[in-house]
Order: structure tokens, then C-alpha cells, then sequence
């Protein structure tokens, strides 16, 4: 995962353009993708597929000729879409395009100017200062032409067809843990679900930041009744412990999933409910669409101070984060997979577990006990109102403990879903 990181970084992407194609080119290396491009002045939703951005080089240079701000060394020092321009002008003009961050003079900003005609650079508040007055050329060698919106999906079948959708953001450049470390998660997630028949039928949506999650949304309105859990992955690999944020409904199944498997797991987290800002999310949850859609990152966005700028690179973030951050969504979509309701078909009673022969598979194993009352509970809750999550949670027991039990007494013929 953090040699993707490393491979996808560099990348000069934004919300359309090649750069989106490029990533989603490495993306398809591992996982067989269906890209869909969608022509600018599609409307979707209230909003409309802008022009397309393609950037090529941009500098600043100083009266010698030497680029004291260079795309080629960081794809963070153009302002996002910004227009084309050559010009010379004295350093006193150019100040009014540059974009610093004073409280952190040594580092790179990430800015942009989507749905504005606008130019500029970003650069180091160190740099600026040492800049001498005099006159500077510019050169934004760019095109903002009509074009196409891209993103892509990858469908991993299940049993039924009710849906998990995945989705992360390809449109950050040079910013590593915003947000190709939920790249490199979603990735390897969909390649361990491959491997084996999940119950639920996930997609994996690899789309631009907002307009990306709308376009998809307006193009799939008649099936996003289909999903039935959803996570948005992004900030994944840094060394903050996991945060989860509720769907806009706060108990919806992936709300309790999280819940559940991050106490379970003795892991440091944090459970925060849902606001209106952040990643796509809120596109997800918002009110016509209300889907059952959390957000799993590690230190949430704006929250560490390496976000945003040029610290954001792939030394911030760590395999070992990233490793848990994917055991986290496999732990919770193995209790998605596995969280159905039973009916007892012998709810009168206690039926007779040992002429069923129960009781003696129980038998030499260490949590035997556990075992047993893993399957009396089941039992005694099997009434089609609850789930295996309920029963789990009221019980006090280990969700795989009740699934197992669950197993068990259905294959007796004491259950069915």
C-alpha cells in the first residue's frame, strides 16, 4: 500500500483532466476498473461538469532566468485550475498571486480556484521573503477547454445484490495521506474481497472530491436504493488513531458495525456524529439521498497540521497506519457480511441441543462455555426483530463467537434467516 502512495503522489491531478486518468490508469494495474467520462456541461444534480484542466508547466523566474517557484518540483506550487498566463510584472504585482502559509513559513499550501477564473502559484512564506524586488516572468502553461469529467467504479459480486458502496477522492495532488492513502486502502480492501464470495456485492467508487460524488449520484439516482451500507475512506495512513463519523442518520448498520468493532478491538478511536462538512459524505447523506454512509479516517481533515500542504508526502504517512486502517474496514465488513436476523424454528422452549449433537461439537474446546452461551442467546433472540449485532451487544459475547453459534444452530435446522 505505501509503495502506491509513493507511485500515485507526484501525480498532477485535480477534479478533471489527465491527471485523473493517469491515477485511475495505476488504479486499473490492480483492479479492473469501468471509467466512465462524462462531457462537460453535463448538469448534475444543481451543479454542472466543468471545463476540463490540464496543466502542463508553470513557473516563476527571476530576472537570471533561474524558476525560484517550479511545477516540476512539486505538482502544490500551481494554483488548481488556474488560467493560462505569460507575463513579466514587478514582484509587488506578482505578491497578489502567491499564496504562503505564514504560520508555517517552510511549507507548500494546496489551493485552488475551481469555479473562479483565476491564476497563481503557491510557494513557501520562506521563499517569499527572500525573494529580491525587480521583475519576474511568469508562465502558466495550462487549458481549461471543454472536456470531460472521470471517475471509475470496481464491483466486487456478493450473494445479494444490496450494495456497500467504498468511495474515495483522486483529485488531491502531491498530498499523500489527503488523500492517496485511502486510494491504497480502498485498493487492497477490494482485493481481499475478491478472494473470497462476500455476502453483500461492494463498489468501490474512485471519484473527484464533491463534484465527483454528485456526478455519480445523478447518474445512478434510480439505483442508490440499493446501498445499503456505505464508508467513505480518506486520511488513512497517517499516525493519528481511527475516527469514525456516523452517517447523517447516526444508526444506521454501518454506524453500529463501526460501533462495535472499534471497542471490540481495544483500539484508541474516536466516534464522532455526523456534520454537514468534510468529504463526500455529505454529498451521500445529504437529505434526498439520506444514505446509511459513515466516514472512517485516521486524524480527521483540517485536524493535523501537515494537511493541506507539502508535509502531506509519503514519509507522513506510515505502513503500519495504513495496515490498520484496512484491518479496521475488513474486521467491520466481516460483521456486515455476517449480521442477519433469525427465526427460531423452535421457539417454545429450550430445544434439546444435545440429541442435535451441539453439545458434543462442543466438546475438548477451550471456550466451550463461551460457546454454549453464544448459542443460547442466539436462540432466545432469534425472534426476527433482532440481529446478530444485537444479540452480540446484549450478550456482552464476541460478534464471531454469536456468528459461529448462529452457523451452528441453523445447520441443525433450529434457525432459519
Amino acid at each position: 500500500m505505501h509503495a502506491l502512495v509513493e507511485r500515485l503522489y507526484p501525480l498532477r491531478r485535480s477534479i478533471t483532466g489527465d491527471g485523473v486518468r493517469a491515477t485511475l490508469d495505476i488504479v486499473g494495474e490492480h483492479l479492473p476498473l469501468e471509467v466512465h467520462e462524462v462531457p462537460t456541461g453535463t448538469p448534475v444534480l444543481d451543479w454542472t461538469v466543468p471545463q476540463e484542466w490540464n496543466v502542463r508547466d508553470a513557473y516563476v523566474a527571476d530576472a537570471s532566468g533561474r524558476r525560484v517557484v517550479d511545477l516540476a518540483a512539486s505538482a502544490l506550487h500551481v494554483l488548481g485550475y488556474s488560467v493560462p498566463v505569460a507575463a513579466r510584472m514587478p514582484l509587488s504585482e506578482l505578491r497578489g498571486h502567491l499564496h504562503t502559509l505564514p504560520d508555517q513559513p517552510s511549507l507548500v499550501p494546496y489551493r485552488t480556484s475551481y469555479y473562479k477564473p483565476e491564476w497563481g502559484f503557491c510557494l513557501a512564506q520562506d521563499v517569499l521573503d527572500a525573494l529580491p524586488d525587480g521583475e519576474y516572468e511568469v508562465r502558466i502553461d495550462s487549458t481549461l477547454a471543454d472536456g470531460h469529467l472521470t471517475y471509475a467504479e470496481h464491483v466486487v459480486p456478493g450473494e445479494v445484490e444490496e450494495e456497500v458502496l467504498v468511495s474515495c477522492h483522486v483529485c488531491h495532488p502531491a498530498l499523500a495521506n489527503d488523500n492517496m492513502a485511502g486510494v491504497a486502502v480502498a485498493v487492497f480492501l477490494a482485493r481481499e474481497l475478491a478472494e473470497r464470495k462476500p455476502h453483500h456485492t461492494y463498489r468501490f467508487l474512485f471519484a473527484p472530491g464533491t463534484i465527483g460524488a454528485i456526478t455519480w449520484l445523478a447518474r445512478n439516482r434510480e439505483r442508490v436504493g440499493r446501498v445499503a451500507h456505505g464508508l467513505v475512506l480518506a486520511c488513512a495512513g497517517d499516525p493519528g488513531s481511527v475516527t469514525y463519523k456516523r452517517s447523517r442518520r447516526g444508526d444506521a448498520g454501518i454506524d453500529r458495525v463501526l460501533r462495535h468493532v472499534l471497542a471490540a478491538s481495544g483500539r484508541p478511536h474516536e466516534i464522532r456524529e455526523f456534520t454537514p462538512y468534510g468529504y463526500d459524505e455529505r454529498q451521500f447523506c445529504s437529505p434526498g439521498f439520506d444514505l446509511p454512509v459513515g466516514s472512517l479516517t485516521r486524524t480527521p481533515y483540517a485536524e493535523y497540521p501537515e494537511y493541506h500542504t507539502s508535509a502531506d508526502d509519503p514519509d507522513f504517512v506510515s505502513p503500519a497506519a495504513l495496515a490498520d486502517t484496512l484491518a479496521v474496514c475488513r474486521e467491520a465488513f466481516a460483521v456486515l457480511d455476517r449480521n442477519h436476523r433469525y427465526v427460531s424454528l423452535s421457539p417454545y422452549g429450550e430445544p434439546q441441543l444435545g440429541r442435535r449433537g451441539l453439545y458434543d461439537a462442543l466438546g475438548g474446546r477451550s471456550d466451550a462455555k463461551q460457546a454454549q452461551m453464544a448459542m443460547l442467546w442466539v436462540l432466545n433472540l432469534a425472534d426476527g426483530g433482532h440481529d446478530l449485532l444485537d444479540v452480540a451487544e446484549r450478550s456482552g459475547l464476541p460478534f464471531d463467537a454469536i456468528a459461529d453459534a448462529a452457523d451452528a444452530l441453523a445447520g441443525a435446522g433450529l434457525l432459519k434467516a
